[in-house]
């Protein structure tokens, strides 16, 4: 196949919310971005997930938070964040100099929270969507996590929708039956973007003391060992909404993000990696070029949903 000489069109559209590359950083694996800073160019970044934001502050989980595992880690922070009212007056300054696309991950125990977000982030200069994470406990609903039961997560997609004109993102639990049925549910909604996937739930036991290893007792599992399940998820989901997808989950490589795309993600976002290879993102999104230009494509979006399934 003829190579091309000119630099492919990286930019993709998440809705309303065009990116100038596929490459993203996903909630809670890069912190405000402002920790980055002296490791990666974040003008470079086709945009980055900032930590998940509640109405007010968290301290999270008791430690160890934090334990590797095969291909993998867990983790149990439990969505410790500086609160709305803080991320504002001190997270937002240095984010509206990132030269890149900012997306608020937003977090409640009541519908009611993610609405008041939404609203309180809508007008903030320089947040350009916001991302809906529905892993968490709907404390009225005796702790059914938001994004396991149809009717909750259309519940929140909903209020977030009419609280904001932000592009919203709903980020699918892949702890559930039906991956698919969820993604509808969100798509007929209102969400602009589906991202997956969150962490599958796991733990792990320290054999000698006969304890559990995190302080949570359980915690979510990301990192390689959970990138077939996601590549599974991207695939099934792309396949049946009309909306952009993000994948998510085990990224490491441009081969890796590469796969996610072919199978139907309009984008991708970059979560362990980040603890073990803080230039992942960057060398994730020269890869992706590299690849494009031996395959003789002249854009990202040539490729994306193109898997082979015959022949």
């Amino acid at each position: 196949m003829e190579q091309m000489n000119t630099a492919p069109d990286m930019s993709v559209s998440l809705g309303p919310l065009v990116l100038t590359n596929p490459v993203m950083t996903a909630s809670g694996t890069f912190g405000y971005a402002e920790e980055f800073v002296s490791l990666v160019p974040l003008h470079e970044l086709g945009g980055v997930v900032v930590k998940g934001i509640s109405v007010a502050p968290r301290a999270g989980n008791p430690p160890p938070r934090v334990v590797e595992t095969p291909c993998g880690m867990l983790n149990a922070i439990g969505l410790e964040n500086v609160g709305v009212d803080r991320f504002i007056s001190e997270k937002m300054p240095f984010l509206r100099t990132c030269e890149c696309r900012v997306i608020v991950n937003i977090l409640g125990d009541f519908i009611e929270e993610y609405a008041e977000l939404a609203a309180r982030l809508t007008d903030i200069p320089g947040v350009d969507g916001l991302e809906i994470n529905i892993s968490c406990p709907n404390v009225k609903k005796g702790g059914v996590a938001f994004g396991t039961v149809p009717e909750m997560a259309a519940a929140v997609t909903r209020a977030v929708r009419e609280s904001t004109h932000l592009p919203v993102i709903v980020k699918l639990s892949p702890n559930v039956t039906d991956i698919v049925t969820m993604a509808k549910v969100v798509e007929d909604n209102g969400a602009h973007a589906i991202s997956l996937i969150n962490t599958l739930i796991g733990m792990a036991i320290d054999v000698r003391t006969r304890r559990p290893k995190l302080g949570n007792i359980i915690g979510g599992l990301s990192g390689p060992a959970i990138k077939p399940v996601a590549l599974r998820m991207v695939w099934q989901v792309a396949s049946a909404v009309r909306v952009p997808v993000i994948g998510i989950g085990g990224i490491g490589t441009a081969e890796d993000a590469v796969e996610f795309l072919l199978a139907g993600a309009t984008a991708v976002q970059v979560g362990t990696a980040n603890f073990y290879n803080p230039s992942a993102v960057c060398e994730i999104l020269t890869g992706i070029q590299k690849y494009l230009l031996e395959q003789g494509e002249q854009s990202v979006q040539s490729i994306i949903g193109t898997l082979r399934l015959e022949g």
